[in-house]
């Protein structure tokens, strides 16, 4: 009986062994389990209380609403013509800030159906739309209409961040979205978000948006100009209404369809937004090239600043366009065309640097570097009429060689003797060369330096020709001086500029201007630049009043110059190829010229006619002793006898009388009666004469004042009485 027990025993024994054995693998898996679970709640634990210490400090770091509110990311730069019409805006536009209250419930739908649906009911993160994305990149998918960043995230992103596409990015952008919404109102976000968001063209914010696609203020947006707005923020430059239409709408339709399907909107509700109207965008084409010249000088005018500015400038905007269609209507095929106008002022009116902006933005106007071929000339004959000459004095065209070089006439022949008004007009080569190696080629190339050439200036022969390499705006300027009589101009284009909030931060002051030529050089080379457009070179450039100005060929034709002016309005213009290539058929006196005639028709239109001032009043050492006596006194002319020997003023043997005074006097005084010209008796006077007898030049008299002996002798001290 004991065997039969102890058997049964063991083997309840084995059977506990066994079911022991056999739970073992299980308690282990709940072991572990335990253990996992403890660490990964603690671990948890220990993160959220990481989270929310790293949320607790942003959000107490972070700036206020208010300070929010204030930042922009960049200046804006409105640039304004003379009149105060808007002609381009430069940097970010961020238009007027709305309050949640004057944002219209319809915007603020639908940018929260495509860009966060559960905008209200989430804290910073979308945990549904983050697992989603996680799913759609393990499975390829890509049925999201919207990104994976809530309308917090993206704040943050856009306030505190960059774009960087990295994973710390990403952490850091959770937790400054949590900490926006631990410390701001879903409203207050909202307001943020909408008002500083990118929507593209520079247009931050949806009323900047509104202004620039639509040409009223967000208040006023429509159900479809809401959904186009909203459909930008994915892509702004690839949805924006300006760029394709087509894109727009379409981004818009999809808005449009979240909106009814998220109930935002009645299902029953039809939008077409392409039956939207468009804000047009204004030419900014040939603009640009002003503005390219013109806003980097108020790095010189003004301090450092960092507020939106509006800068007031000298552009015309109907000229500006007039010289646009000048330019683009006679240049020919394959070349190239700029225009630089300016008022006597030196106001720039019109600047072309090229024939399209959005195809080449070079700016020919202001930096490139051309022969002026004749217009140089301008140069040669200011130096010549200084010298001396006048427009009637009487050259020769004949061949000339001078050193190794001997220039030819683009004719092929000389025509002999001719006055320098000819010589001018009909752009004799000849002619110039003389007078530059007359007057002196280093004469000539001060002369453009007076006249405000700033490149270099070689003095070589040829130089009379306009073989020096100038800048168009240069020319101009020169030319601009003798319109204004022979006094300097400096170019400006900046009037005044202000804050956005209207506070004057510079003031243009006109520049001193100095003469730079006598007045009757001005008037004489006035008088040769006015017969160069009547009958010579420039018969192209005439427009219906007078016109002074003178064309520029370069050899081969490469490059073709008209510079001119007229009623207080100086224009140049250049044409030619980039490459420096000949264009055929290209002169000064053609396309040129008819470009300049086109514009300044329109230029001028709405100024009187002013007449040139072309009459010489030389100085006394160029004046003949006929031009004189009818200008002054006779008896303060010093004559000379048949020895040579000078004799004195007064030692005439009758007075002569101006035979034109009377006339003169009558003029003023018509019922003047004509009296006989009686002289008046004078006590006769006897020459000098010497030791030996002959008659001398000068008295003693006149050398004793002019040796100083008589003020010698006036300065003796009296002498002093004898006490």
């Amino acid at each position: 009986m004991d065997k039969r027990g102890s058997r049964r025993k063991s083997a309840a024994r084995t059977k506990r062994a066994g079911r022991a054995s056999a739970d073992k693998p299980h308690s282990r898996v709940r072991f572990w389990a335990r253990r996992v679970a403890i660490w990964g709640g603690a671990l948890a634990l220990l993160a959220a209380l990481f989270v929310g210490l790293a949320v607790a400090f942003a959000a107490r770091s972070m700036p206020s609403y208010y300070q929010l509110k204030a930042t922009q990311t960049a200046q804006t730069i409105v640039v304004r013509a003379r009149d105060g019409t808007e002609i381009v805006e430069l940097g970010p536009s961020f238009g007027k800030w709305l309050t949640a209250d004057e944002i219209p419930q319809v915007m603020k739908d639908a940018m929260i159906s495509v860009e966060d649906r559960r905008y209200y009911s989430h804290f910073g993160i979308d945990f549904w739309r983050t697992g989603g994305a996680i799913v759609e990149g393990i499975t390829g998918s890509r049925s999201r209409v919207g990104g994976t960043s809530t309308i917090s995230q993206q704040l943050a992103r856009n306030v505190f961040l960059n774009t960087n596409r990295t994973l710390d990015r990403k952490l850091r952008e959770a937790v400054l979205a949590m900490a926006l919404e631990a410390k701001f109102s879903k409203e207050q976000i909202l307001e943020l978000y909408l008002n500083k968001v990118y929507f593209g063209g520079g247009a931050y914010g949806i009323d900047s948006a509104s202004r620039k696609f639509f040409s009223h203020p967000a208040t006023e947006l429509s159900v479809a100009e809401a959904a186009i707005i909203a459909g930008l923020v994915k892509a702004p430059s690839r949805y924006s209404p300006t760029a394709d239409i087509d894109a727009a709408v379409a981004r818009a339709s999809v808005v449009l369809r979240l909106m009814k399907e998220q109930g935002r909107i009645a299902p029953n509700v039809t939008v077409d937004p392409s039956a939207v109207n468009l804000k047009e965008e204004a030419g900014q084409n040939s603009v640009r090239y002003f503005t390219d010249w013109v806003l980097p000088q108020l790095d010189l005018l003004l301090p450092e600043t960092f507020e939106p500015i509006e800068v007031w400038t000298t552009l015309d905007v109907g000229m500006q366009r007039a010289a646009t269609a000048a330019v683009q209507s006679n240049t020919p095929g394959g070349a190239q065309g700029a225009l630089v106008s300016m008022d006597r002022d030196g106001a720039v009116l019109a600047l072309v640097g090229g024939t399209d902006y959005v195809e080449t933005n070079y700016n020919r106007a202001t930096d490139a570097m051309r022969q002026p071929g004749s217009a140089w000339k301008l140069f040669v004959y200011l130096a010549a009429l200084e010298a001396g000459y006048t427009p009637d004095d009487r050259v020769i065209d004949t061949p000339v060689r001078i050193n190794d070089w001997s220039p030819r006439n683009s004719s092929g022949r000389n025509v002999g003797e001719i006055d320098l008004r000819t010589a001018f007009a009909y752009s004799i080569n000849t002619v110039a060369a003389q007078l530059g190696n007359e007057v002196g080629f280093g004469t000539v190339a001060s002369m453009a330096r007076r006249f405000g050439i700033s490149s270099e200036i070689n003095t070589y022969p040829a130089m009379v020709l306009g073989t020096n390499e100038v800048r168009l705006i240069d020319m101009t300027r020169a030319f601009a001086g003798v319109s204004a009589k022979g006094n300097s101009v400096e170019p400006y284009g900046i009037l005044k500029v202000e804050t956005g909030e209207g506070e004057l931060l510079y003031q243009h002051e006109q520049a001193r201007s100095t003469q730079l030529v006598p007045d009757y050089v001005a008037a004489g080379i006035t008088d040769l630049l006015q017969t160069a457009v009547a009958t010579g070179t420039g018969r192209a450039a005439q427009i219906g009043r007078p016109v002074a100005g003178k064309t520029g060929t370069t050899s081969s034709n490469k490059d073709g110059y008209f510079v001119g002016f007229s009623s207080g309005i100086t224009t140049g213009v250049w044409m030619g190829r980039d490459d420096n290539k000949r264009v055929g058929g290209l002169q000064g006196g053609t396309a040129p010229a008819r470009a300049f005639a086109a514009y300044m028709r329109y230029a001028v239109k709405d100024r009187p006619v002013e007449e040139f001032d072309t009459d010489l009043q030389l100085p006394e050492w160029q004046l003949e002793p006929d031009d004189e006596y009818m200008l002054g006194d006779p008896e303060d002319y010093y004559f000379i006898d048949e020895q040579g020997n000078l004799i004195e003023p007064g030692t005439s043997d009758s007075l002569r009388e101006d035979p034109f005074a009377e006339e003169f006097d009558r003029t003023l005084d018509p019922d003047r009666s004509r009296s006989p010209v009686v002289p008046a008796p004078r006590p006769p006077q006897q020459p000098s004469r010497g030791a030996d007898g002959a008659p001398q030049a000068v008295g003693d008299d006149f050398l004793d004042e002019a040796t100083g002996a008589q003020r010698q002798q006036r300065q003796q001290p009296a002498p002093r009485p004898n006490n």
